[in-house]
């Protein structure tokens, strides 16, 4: 089975508070050992895909998935797969309800942080857990770990990057090809592992 390396939540320059622009993401991607996949994950917002994208067709050994996340009243909600918003209003029995019609994969951002769903996300069918935020402080992801444990999800990790610094700097290792159909159902799977980082082990 083929493995992939995927930093699931990024923020581009088309997210008013990044300064990542998509080529500088594309670039990192292309430099770096060993991750050659990233989600754009802009907020409120799919307009970066498309031109992410584009720009990495240019280079088939990596792969941009679309994705975006969505600010809703009880917190943050990270769709990847889909280069389309949820109808409005949103709330999160709405996307939850459009991830699942259009293939893509529901994830509980950064729960126990600032915009985060924290033990509401108990109440609604995710797909997935960021189990590890590269932004959020260690107690954090430790709860959010727990929280996946206890729901019975995947957990995936994804740096959060607003600066080109933090690209890369966590991951998810998914059993999947160089494809976006293929992560996103290994992703549904569980076919995941979030390796240890600064010496923290992540069990499930």
């Amino acid at each position: 089975m083929t493995l992939i390396r995927a930093d699931l939540h990024v923020h581009t320059t088309f997210s008013d508070d990044s300064s990542i622009t998509p080529k500088t993401l594309v670039e990192r991607l292309m430099a770096h050992n060993f991750i050659k996949v990233a989600a754009v994950t802009d907020h409120d917002t799919v307009a970066g895909c498309g031109v992410t994208r584009q720009l990495a067709s240019a280079y088939p050994d990596i792969l941009i998935i679309p994705g975006v996340e969505i600010s809703t009243q009880q917190g943050d909600i990270v769709i990847l797969g889909t280069e389309e918003l949820p109808p409005k209003p949103w709330t999160v029995e709405g996307i939850l309800d459009f991830a699942r019609e259009n293939g893509a994969v529901s994830v509980v951002a950064h729960p126990y942080r600032e915009w985060g769903m924290g033990d509401l996300a108990k109440n609604y069918k995710f797909d997935a857990v960021e189990v590890y935020n590269g932004a959020s402080p260690s107690a954090s992801n430790k709860a959010a770990q727990d929280l996946a444990k206890l729901m019975g999800l995947p957990g995936v990790a994804g740096s959060d990057a607003h600066q080109s610094s933090e690209l890369c700097t966590v991951y998810t290792e998914i059993q999947a090809g160089l494809d976006v159909d293929e992560i996103l159902t290994a992703l549904k799977k569980g076919l995941v592992k979030v390796p240890p980082f600064a010496g923290r082990s992540i069990h499930f």
